[in-house]
This record gives C-alpha cells, structure tokens and sequence, in this order.
C-alpha cells in the first residue's frame, strides 16, 4: 500500500471523528453510532475515562489527522513505499485515552506491522478505532495484530511505555533488540507573572485536563518571588466541579489528610491542594509550586532535569523552546513523546 493511500486513510479516520462535533453526518454513519456507546463502555470500564476526557482526546485526533500535517510531519523522511514486515510491539500506556494512538500510527506509516498489547486501563477504544480504520482502508487489515502476553513472542523492534519500574523491565526483557522505552515524565509551567487571563485560563486546562493524569499535565509551576496565588485560584475556579468525580475527590481527600498528618503546609480551594515543593512529580489532585529570584536559576533547573520533563510552558520571551500555555494536550504529530523520533526509530530497523 502506498505512503500516500496510508496518509489518506487516517485522514479519512479524521474526518469520521470530527463528525462527533457536528449535528450531521454523513461519512460511516453506523460507526459513528457505535463509537458514541463505545465511549460511554470506555467509561464504565475505567471510571477515568470520563465522556467529556474521550472526547477530547478523540478531537486532538481529529485535529492532528489533516492533510497538511501529515505533509509537513513526514515530508523530512524518505519513508519506502514499500510495506516492510518488521514486527513493531507496543506496549500502550493506560493513563489517558488513546495515549498510544500515534505510536500505532507511526508504524503503520513507516510501513511495519503493529503489534500491539493494549493496556487493561485503555481496551474499549482503540479496537474500535482499529474497526474504522479497515472498513476505510481493508488493505491495512493485515497490519496489526493484538496480542495479550509478549512472553515467547519475536519482534523487531519494541515501543513500550510504563512507569519507572517497569521500563526497568522493559529494558532487560528487550534489551536484545532496537528499543524506545518510555518512563514517568512530568511537565512545568514558568509564570513571571505578567500573564494574561486568557494564558491563565490556558494554564488551567494544562493542569486540569485528564485529572492532570498526563505526561503532558503540568504538575508544578515557578513562580516569581512575591506572586499573588489569588491570581490563579481565580481562574482555576471554572474547573471546581472535577471534585465531583469520585475517584478525584478519594484522590484529593486523601493527599490532604496525609500531608497534613505530617505537618505539612497546604493551600487549598476545595478541589485543588497546592503544595510549595521543590519535586517535580506531584500526586493526583496536588499542584507543587516554587519561587524563583532568578529565571537563570529556574533555565539551570529544566537543562539538569531535561530527561525528567516532557513540557515547558511559559512566555516565549521567558523560556527557550516552549510550549503554549493551553497547549500541552495538543500536540502536532512532529511533537515527539521523549523528544525521541520515532519515525526515524522505526526507519532505521
């Protein structure tokens, strides 16, 4: 099958997602019916996995998937046009919907099979999507393969991603063959404090989206010495109903006993515990923050952890290479897990 036929039918995959957002359909209308059931099995079976989170994950899909990005995020390769049967095995995260979507994607753009080992967390959606996908394009059906145990399995290559301990697993058992082995990565945000509202309220969406259950969620700000944390309780008050969602709220009021049975002080708004903390990596319903005097400082910070961290927010002017405030869960298709390309990984196997 052709690079080009390969483009067009995520693209096609694109526009049948996109219509989730529009009163009328008309492209694999029956489909179209059963993903909206599928979405809510996706919630019964993982309580994480909110309708409004599958959404969205669904919609920076629909948004990635166009022509014109395709163009610009494979043009920089020479990718063959012929198929390649090199077995590629991902082994797909659970911590937010379709988290491994462009891995899968990827290799069936470079022209290798997937293998692919669903997560327990994550096992409603991706089959599905993989069912629209054949009836777009039937020639792709021989390219991809689910597999429950990787024990005893041969591949080529291998993409895992996980947590710290077990990528030390992933290491060993893979350590024979051509690897990209994902761990915990978190992400930041810089404010100097002359952020507007509209960055703000961006920010928020960074922090809240997923139940900041993301790589991508920013887990701890720096802040200028002096910043009004009023500021931010303002613009986080939109979001004071994720405390409804009871896994959250178990989250929230545990952490909040916890740290407070060990002294620790705590700010709180009823949804939100923030924490003055100089970790990067804070637990479910907690935001750590720290000041600063001096931005060189916080630059030194980012260069000395720069395999610990997956996003930068801040003001360009502020922070070399950064992302957008509001930004952080919607990343281009060239915006690589890691830093680590995986197209020119799975071009070299």
């Amino acid at each position: 099958m052709k690079l080009k036929d390969k483009i067009n039918s995520f693209v096609k995959l694109g526009e049948f997602l996109s219509q989730l957002d529009q009163d009328s359909t008309d492209f694999l209308l029956h489909k179209l019916e059963v993903l909206k059931i599928k979405i809510k099995e996706a919630e019964i079976s993982n309580n994480w996995f909110t309708h409004e989170s599958v959404l969205n994950s669904l919609r920076v899909l629909s948004c990635q998937m166009l022509e014109e990005n395709f163009d610009a995020w494979i043009s920089p390769y020479n990718l063959s046009e012929t198929e390649n049967e090199k077995r590629v095995l991902i082994v797909m995260a659970g911590n937010i919907p379709l988290v491994g979507f462009h891995d899968f994607m990827s290799v069936i753009i470079s022209g290798n099979k997937a293998v692919v080992k669903l997560s327990s967390n994550d096992k409603i959606l991706f089959p599905f999507i993989w069912e629209v996908i054949c009836e777009i394009s039937p020639e792709l059906s021989e390219r991809l393969e689910f597999i429950d145990d990787v024990k005893e399995r041969k591949f080529d290559a291998v993409i895992a991603t996980g947590s710290d301990n077990s990528a030390k697993y992933f290491e060993y058992y893979f350590r024979n063959i051509p690897r990209i082995i994902r761990k915990n990565r978190r992400s930041i945000a810089i404010l100097n404090g002359k952020e507007s509202k509209q960055e703000l309220e961006g920010l928020s969406m960074d922090i809240f989206l997923y139940f900041g259950l993301g790589c991508r969620n920013v887990s701890k700000l720096f802040l200028p010495i002096g910043y009004d944390l009023n500021q931010l309780f303002d613009v986080f008050f939109p979001f004071q109903q994720i405390v409804n969602h009871k896994k959250y709220a178990n989250n929230y009021d545990y952490n909040k006993a916890v740290f407070l049975m060990g002294g620790h002080k705590l700010i709180e708004n009823g949804f939100l515990l923030m924490k003055e903390d100089s970790s990067l990596q804070s637990p479910v319903s907690m935001l750590y923050y720290e000041f600063y005097d001096d931005i060189k400082k916080v630059n030194d910070y980012i260069d000395e952890n720069s395999d610990l961290l997956q996003c930068v927010v801040s003001k360009e002017n502020l922070i070399k290479n950064c992302t957008h405030f509001g930004e952080t869960q919607k990343p281009n298709l060239w915006d690589y897990s890691d830093n680590v390309d995986t197209i020119e990984f799975l071009s070299s196997i």
